[in-house]
């Protein structure tokens, strides 16, 4: 069992003791409030079409959202109407989860070390994928790719869309840090 009192994320301890100092030396940093942390992780499966023919479909990615997070995912719903898509108001349509503190830098190890090399073919992510803000955003195209999925009970293969959000100003220090985290960029 799991003493979460003592626990510290492997990710989290490396920030503090290696990648902090690393970064306070690359950009010059005066204040240690200045270097760029991870502020959240935002997952979100969307259904689409699936959803609109069959209700339980959004309830079956929130299922496997918050197994995948350790955390419960909530269902996204429709804000408007679209009767070209036979969309109603309030339709359920996908799921999201919002990961922070020690969920994320768990969620984050596990999405580096053990669920990206085992998409197929993969040669890392793209390093244009950057906000101008300072936040990366990534897709999936199989959520099962992550271990804690049973592939045998899973009915439908989503894509997700992975949102790191970090304090960094610019997308070279956001970049500089998720490449400290080992994030695989290919360019």
């Amino acid at each position: 069992m799991l003493d979460t009192a003592t626990y510290t994320p492997r990710l989290k301890t490396q920030f503090r003791e290696v990648i902090k100092p690393a970064l306070k030396e690359e950009f010059g940093y005066k204040n240690d409030m200045q270097i760029p942390r991870l502020e959240k992780i935002v997952l979100n499966i969307g259904c689409g079409a699936e959803a609109v023919r069959d209700s339980k479909k959004a309830k079956s990615a929130q299922e496997d959202l918050s197994t995948i997070a350790g955390q419960r995912a909530v269902v996204t719903k429709a804000r408007n109407s679209i009767a070209g898509f036979r969309v109603r108001e309030d339709m359920p349509l996908g799921a999201k989860v919002t990961l922070r503190g020690d969920r994320m830098y768990d969620f984050l190890d596990r999405l580096i070390t053990v669920a990206m090399p085992r998409i197929r073919d993969f040669r890392g992510v793209s390093g244009k994928s950057f906000d101008g803000r300072g936040n990366y955003a990534m897709g999936i195209k199989e959520h099962i790719i992550f271990p804690e999925i049973n592939f045998d009970k899973v009915d439908e293969v989503w894509g997700m869309d992975i949102v790191i959000a970090t304090t960094a100003k610019t997308d070279a220090e956001a970049k500089a840090l998720l490449k400290h985290f080992n994030m695989p960029f290919n360019s």
